[in-house]
């Protein structure tokens, strides 16, 4: 890390971090009485306590409680490295406890700056109690339906790591800042193990899929403040123009005519040839250009954060949705860092990571596939590559949300339809769905790869194809659309139907929204 970043993300106290993030003077701090503990008689603890509390001038190892970001109520908690290293004893785990369990019945989100050693040596086991009764806590809370997030800052470490910090919804790190469960000095001396520069650190973590985004402490204000308007009840104010009631797929048909629109200039193999150009638009393309803002959420929470396989926090007029979609890349460079767009297993499991998310939240989901079909390969199998798929179709049927598909090119075999299990599925005029690819399929079916053109047409996948035998619902026109710089008039269609389409469901019980998915793929 370089010396300006070490200066801008140097040690914050309790004090001064509350500060810069809350609003001036709406700091309220909670539970600043509970005992101190010794439950070891640990001779010379009490001292280290009065110490700690005239070095850092607060009480604890974390300072939490009622506070605003830019106008939004939160529960706001901060450790503090200053005070015994910020390590959690009763107490720390008490105040946590107590917030968390406030926090559900006041119905707050929870917005944590974690920064720690771990557990507190002097306390023992009843320190290390402290990391299930908090994550019990936690659990509470998410179950109630409601935000947290922890922004993890130099050092997150030992106990704090494996319990209260990386159980957010979303989770934050801070630029440069170390993080881990073992320390290195620890693992070191352990099993004598090597460890790669840059190892343990928010940068590591998030290309290994177990943190949503690094940002900046100069923007940390304006992310959480987004972050808790877009958790909260007062987008629902924003999106009055909808229909209280939706009656779903059905308020969908009469605006489905799109036949005026489309062009029948391409055969069905230079449709496919057209999905696989470079040039086509991709999920970014059509994210970036149809909502008003986008979060990118990184990371499986399991192994990685797969790069072919793209998702996040997106609003339109206010509105926040899920989206996700495949990026193929355009340079050389970007194709390899994102496999061709085609995911591995983490990929499928972040997808259904930030779906279970949007069903908690109750917000829609809006996917856009294109992919030539799932990565095959070694490290695809040691996985679970198949697994990995099944899992994602399972829990996208059973998504209480509604769930909007749009194939936006090539839809190859279960990779595609590993994320298209929708209440709708729409296809571009020039896209392609298929078991496999033509090349595949004449290999299998005629024994030569030579006959790829002819098997193009025979397997029926296109869109006129398969909206006419039902396989999707509506046609997108593409407007001669073929590169990024002649996407609006797509995008903005686009961005009408989407509308449409989340007024559609708006009103209807996700239990009537997971029945009409479920019945419009029972049928086939």
């Amino acid at each position: 890390m370089g010396e300006n970043n070490k200066k801008e993300n140097a040690a914050m106290g309790a004090i001064e971090r509350i500060n810069l993030i809350a609003d001036e003077g709406t700091f309220e701090p909670w539970y600043e009485d509970i005992p101190d503990s010794n439950p070891l008689g640990n001779e010379g603890y009490p001292e280290k306590l009065a110490a700690a509390r005239a070095k850092t001038g607060i009480s604890e190892g974390i300072r939490i409680g009622k506070a605003r970001i830019k106008g939004m109520e939160t529960v706001l908690g901060v450790c503090d490295a200053g005070f015994i290293m910020g390590s959690m004893g009763y107490v720390v785990g008490e105040r946590v406890t107590r917030a968390f369990e406030r926090a559900t019945k006041e119905k707050l989100s929870v917005i944590i700056y974690c920064c720690s050693g771990g557990a507190r040596m002097q306390e023992g086991i009843v320190s290390l109690m402290q990391m299930e009764k908090t994550s019990a806590a936690i659990k509470r809370h998410s179950d109630a339906g409601l935000f947290y997030c922890p922004v993890l800052t130099d050092p997150t470490m030992g106990g704090v790591t494996a319990s209260f910090a990386m159980l957010g919804d979303i989770i934050i790190g801070e630029p440069g800042a170390r993080v881990g469960f073992a320390g290195p000095r620890v693992i070191q001396q352990t099993i004598g193990q090597n460890l790669p520069e840059g190892f343990q650190t928010a940068e590591f973590l998030l290309d290994h899929g177990m943190i949503d985004l690094i940002v900046d402490r100069n923007k940390q204000r304006d992310v959480l403040s987004a972050l808790l308007l877009a958790h909260s009840k007062q987008y629902q104010k924003k999106s009055s123009r909808f229909a209280k009631k939706g009656k779903g797929a059905a308020a969908l048909v009469a605006s489905n005519d799109t036949s005026k629109l489309l062009s029948n200039e391409k055969t069905p193999w230079e449709k496919v040839k057209a999905c696989r150009q470079k040039e086509r638009p991709s999920s970014l393309d059509y994210i970036n250009n149809i909502f008003d803002a986008f979060i990118e959420l990184h990371g499986d929470r399991c192994y990685d954060d797969d790069r072919a396989l793209v998702g996040g926090l997106a609003f339109m007029n206010g509105q926040p949705v899920t989206v996700m979609g495949e990026v193929r890349g355009g340079t050389m460079q970007e194709c390899i860092e994102r496999n061709f767009g085609m995911p591995m297993p983490d990929g499928y499991r972040k997808a259904v990571r930030l779906m279970k998310q949007a069903e908690k939240f109750n917000r829609p989901i809006i996917s856009f596939i294109t992919t030539p079909g799932a990565f095959c390969g070694i490290e695809a199998e040691e996985r679970g590559q198949g697994e990995a798929i099944a899992r994602s179709i399972m829990e996208m049927a059973g998504m209480k949300v509604p769930v909007l598909c749009i194939m936006i090119g090539e839809g190859g075999s279960g990779g595609a339809l590993a994320t298209a299990v929708g209440n709708q599925v729409w296809m571009m005029e020039h896209a392609t769905y298929a078991i496999l690819s033509p090349e595949g399929y004449s290999s299998i079916v005629w024994k030569t790869n030579e006959r790829a053109e002819e098997a193009a047409s025979a397997m029926k996948m296109t869109a006129q194809d398969l909206y006419e035998m039902k396989i999707v619902d509506r046609i997108v026109p593409e407007f001669g659309c073929t590169k990024v710089e002649e996407i609006k008039p797509v995008a903005d269609y686009l961005k009408k139907s989407i509308e449409e389409f989340i007024k559609a469901y708006k009103g209807m019980s996700g239990d009537a929204i997971e029945k009409e998915r479920y019945e419009r793929f029972r049928k086939f």
